[in-house]
Protein backbone atom coordinates (compact mmCIF):
# COMPACT_ATOMS: atom_id res chain seq x y z
CA UNK A 1 0.00 0.00 0.00
CA UNK A 2 1.01 3.21 -0.68
CA UNK A 3 2.45 6.18 1.75
CA UNK A 4 0.61 9.39 1.93
CA UNK A 5 1.47 12.15 3.49
CA UNK A 6 -0.04 15.18 5.12
CA UNK A 7 0.56 18.12 7.53
CA UNK A 8 -0.15 17.35 11.28
CA UNK A 9 -3.75 18.43 12.79
CA UNK A 10 -4.57 19.01 16.40
CA UNK A 11 -6.34 16.24 16.28
CA UNK A 12 -3.05 13.92 15.22
CA UNK A 13 -1.45 14.81 18.14
CA UNK A 14 -2.57 12.33 20.89
CA UNK A 15 -1.10 9.39 18.25
CA UNK A 16 1.74 10.87 17.31
CA UNK A 17 2.57 11.21 20.85
CA UNK A 18 1.85 7.01 21.39
CA UNK A 19 4.10 6.86 18.00
CA UNK A 20 6.72 8.41 19.14
CA UNK A 21 6.76 6.54 22.30
CA UNK A 22 6.91 3.21 20.36
CA UNK A 23 9.31 3.96 18.24
CA UNK A 24 11.96 5.21 20.95
CA UNK A 25 11.46 2.36 22.91
CA UNK A 26 12.22 -0.09 19.99
CA UNK A 27 15.61 2.01 18.69
CA UNK A 28 16.64 2.78 21.71
CA UNK A 29 16.47 -0.56 24.26
CA UNK A 30 19.25 -2.22 22.66
CA UNK A 31 21.49 1.08 24.51
CA UNK A 32 19.75 2.47 27.11
CA UNK A 33 17.58 1.10 30.01
CA UNK A 34 14.21 -0.10 30.61
CA UNK A 35 13.43 2.37 33.75
CA UNK A 36 14.55 5.40 31.00
CA UNK A 37 12.06 4.23 28.29
CA UNK A 38 9.37 3.59 30.13
CA UNK A 39 8.89 7.17 31.32
CA UNK A 40 7.44 9.22 29.92
CA UNK A 41 3.78 6.69 28.83
CA UNK A 42 2.38 7.08 25.12
CA UNK A 43 -0.18 9.62 26.49
CA UNK A 44 2.17 11.18 27.92
CA UNK A 45 4.10 12.16 25.14
CA UNK A 46 0.93 12.78 23.17
CA UNK A 47 0.36 15.60 25.79
CA UNK A 48 4.05 16.91 25.48
CA UNK A 49 2.89 17.06 21.60
CA UNK A 50 0.00 19.02 22.30
CA UNK A 51 1.70 21.27 24.14
CA UNK A 52 4.64 22.00 22.00
CA UNK A 53 2.60 21.98 19.08
CA UNK A 54 0.31 25.75 21.08
CA UNK A 55 4.01 26.86 21.01
CA UNK A 56 5.63 26.03 17.52
CA UNK A 57 2.80 25.22 15.29
CA UNK A 58 3.41 28.68 13.41
CA UNK A 59 7.22 28.55 13.13
CA UNK A 60 7.04 24.39 12.71
CA UNK A 61 6.24 21.87 10.71
CA UNK A 62 4.84 18.39 11.29
CA UNK A 63 4.31 15.80 8.82
CA UNK A 64 2.78 12.88 8.84
CA UNK A 65 2.56 9.38 7.03
CA UNK A 66 0.01 7.09 7.18
CA UNK A 67 -0.58 3.76 5.40
CA UNK A 68 -4.49 2.88 4.82
CA UNK A 69 -5.66 5.66 7.09
CA UNK A 70 -3.66 4.34 9.78
CA UNK A 71 -0.53 7.07 11.11
CA UNK A 72 3.16 5.23 10.37
CA UNK A 73 5.20 7.87 11.03
CA UNK A 74 5.85 11.76 11.50
CA UNK A 75 9.13 14.14 10.82
CA UNK A 76 9.15 17.45 12.68
CA UNK A 77 11.04 20.36 11.23
CA UNK A 78 11.70 24.33 12.34
CA UNK A 79 14.25 26.97 12.53
CA UNK A 80 17.82 26.33 13.57
CA UNK A 81 18.32 25.75 17.98
CA UNK A 82 21.36 27.58 17.36
CA UNK A 83 19.68 30.44 15.65
CA UNK A 84 21.06 30.12 12.06
CA UNK A 85 19.11 31.75 9.85
CA UNK A 86 20.13 30.00 7.08
CA UNK A 87 19.81 26.59 8.78
CA UNK A 88 16.56 24.45 9.16
CA UNK A 89 16.63 21.69 12.17
CA UNK A 90 15.44 18.20 11.59
CA UNK A 91 14.12 18.04 14.93
CA UNK A 92 12.48 14.46 14.77
CA UNK A 93 11.40 11.32 12.11
CA UNK A 94 10.01 7.96 13.77
CA UNK A 95 8.74 5.42 13.14
CA UNK A 96 5.92 2.62 13.90
CA UNK A 97 9.02 -0.08 14.36
CA UNK A 98 6.83 -2.61 12.00
CA UNK A 99 7.29 0.39 9.47
CA UNK A 100 11.44 0.33 9.83
CA UNK A 101 12.38 -0.91 6.39
CA UNK A 102 9.73 0.09 4.22
CA UNK A 103 10.76 3.34 2.74
CA UNK A 104 8.67 5.21 4.95
CA UNK A 105 11.37 6.88 6.95
CA UNK A 106 13.13 7.81 3.55
CA UNK A 107 9.89 9.48 2.54
CA UNK A 108 9.76 11.36 5.84
CA UNK A 109 13.02 12.52 5.07
CA UNK A 110 12.84 13.60 1.24
CA UNK A 111 9.67 15.56 2.09
CA UNK A 112 10.95 17.60 5.34
CA UNK A 113 14.22 18.36 3.21
CA UNK A 114 11.89 19.77 0.27
CA UNK A 115 10.14 22.04 2.79
CA UNK A 116 13.39 23.23 4.04
CA UNK A 117 14.55 24.55 0.74
CA UNK A 118 10.95 25.77 0.14
CA UNK A 119 11.79 27.99 3.87
CA UNK A 120 14.93 29.28 2.02
CA UNK A 121 17.43 27.64 4.13
CA UNK A 122 20.31 26.41 2.65
CA UNK A 123 21.29 23.83 5.35
CA UNK A 124 19.50 21.50 7.36
CA UNK A 125 20.81 19.77 10.99
CA UNK A 126 19.57 17.25 13.48
CA UNK A 127 20.71 15.90 16.43
CA UNK A 128 21.20 12.01 16.93
CA UNK A 129 22.02 9.72 19.92
CA UNK A 130 25.41 8.38 19.46
CA UNK A 131 24.63 4.94 20.18
CA UNK A 132 21.64 4.85 17.77
CA UNK A 133 24.35 3.24 14.62
CA UNK A 134 20.59 2.46 12.77
CA UNK A 135 19.74 6.75 12.74
CA UNK A 136 23.00 6.97 12.00
CA UNK A 137 23.59 5.18 8.97
CA UNK A 138 19.90 5.91 8.07
CA UNK A 139 20.74 9.63 7.79
CA UNK A 140 24.69 9.29 6.83
CA UNK A 141 22.89 7.22 3.82
CA UNK A 142 20.61 10.23 3.11
CA UNK A 143 23.81 12.54 2.81
CA UNK A 144 24.35 14.30 6.43
CA UNK A 145 27.74 14.23 8.22
CA UNK A 146 28.53 14.72 11.60
CA UNK A 147 29.79 18.29 12.44
CA UNK A 148 31.81 17.51 15.38
CA UNK A 149 29.35 19.16 18.14
CA UNK A 150 27.92 17.18 20.72
CA UNK A 151 25.47 17.38 23.74
CA UNK A 152 24.04 15.32 26.45
CA UNK A 153 20.59 15.08 27.35
CA UNK A 154 18.51 12.78 29.43
CA UNK A 155 15.91 10.07 28.16
CA UNK A 156 13.70 9.68 31.40
CA UNK A 157 16.89 8.99 33.60
CA UNK A 158 19.47 8.29 31.70
CA UNK A 159 21.83 11.02 29.94
CA UNK A 160 22.12 10.49 26.50
CA UNK A 161 25.52 11.65 24.32
CA UNK A 162 24.09 13.47 20.75
CA UNK A 163 25.73 14.04 18.07
CA UNK A 164 25.06 16.86 15.33
CA UNK A 165 24.97 16.50 11.82
CA UNK A 166 24.33 18.87 8.70
CA UNK A 167 23.69 18.22 5.06
CA UNK A 168 23.33 20.82 2.71
CA UNK A 169 20.19 21.91 0.91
Amino acid sequence: MTITLRSATEGDLMAVGALHQRSRVAAYSAFLPAEALADPTPEAMGRYWVERWLWERDTHRMTVAERAGTLVGFSHLGPDDEDDPSTGLLNAIHLDPREQGRGVGRTLMVDALDAMRAQGWRRAVLWVLRENAHARAFYERGGWTPTGAERVEHIGTALTPQLRYTRPL
